[in-house]
């Protein structure tokens, strides 16, 4: 049988990296065979790529060179672990995948949806998200918690995290547009709440999700 593959989105700070984490623990407490991912990145290749695009060195990045370098890096991502992974019946779970490319890229900088939807359509063979997670939160809380975070782990904030707060909110209607689009995939999860209930919400999905296979 052919796996899973689940996704988690939101803007910076909501949270969906710590939720990925912990459904990933609890899946292989379940006896699931689990493989845990992010975008952009996931192979020696991809993450090259992501160290460009969240670089503060490449301020003056153009848009569609942008957009064509997340998606080379999911190019490779699919051929080397995702699609490998589903043909062996495991659960991919990834931390940002297409949506992403589609909100910030798209609904946010501008760049043709239709055009980067074929364009996708080449980069991941055909291969997309059966689960989709969308951690909701106000930007300026979800700023906070990455800025705090940033200071615990002693980093900077990435290009994307310096980003105007009119950016991070055109990404969070840009989300929930997507939502509304796709409610059999992509569910909402409002993750300004403890992190326990909100990993308790989605291991309800994902439970009924797997109990209908």
């Amino acid at each position: 049988m052919e796996g899973i593959f689940i996704t988690f989105e939101g803007i910076e700070g909501c949270g969906k990296t710590s939720q990925a984490r912990l459904l990933n623990k609890y899946l292989e407490e379940q006896g699931y065979k689990v493989v845990m991912t992010r975008e952009p990145g996931g192979t020696p290749i991809s993450e090259a790529i992501r160290e460009i695009l969240l670089s503060n060195e490449f301020n003056t990045m153009q848009p569609h060179t942008e957009v064509l370098l997340y998606l080379a890096s999911r190019a490779q991502h699919i051929s080397e672990v995702i699609q490998p992974a589903l043909q062996d019946g495991k659960i991919v779970i990834s931390d940002r995948f297409s949506d992403s490319t589609f909100v910030y890229q798209c609904y946010v900088r501008g760049i043709d949806l239709k055009r980067v939807k074929t364009m996708n359509l080449f980069a991941t063979e055909g291969i997309s998200p059966h689960l989709t997670f969308v951690l909701d939160i106000d930007p300026t809380e979800g700023l906070r918690r990455a800025k705090s975070r940033n200071q615990r782990h002693a980093r900077k904030e990435d290009r994307l995290e310096n980003e105007a707060i009119e950016f991070h909110q055109k990404v969070r209607e840009g989300y929930l547009r997507m939502a509304q689009e796709y409610p059999d995939r992509i569910h909402v999860i409002n993750s300004d709440k403890d992190k326990e209930a909100v990993h308790e919400e989605i291991r309800g999905i994902v439970d009924r999700v797997l109990a209908n296979r």
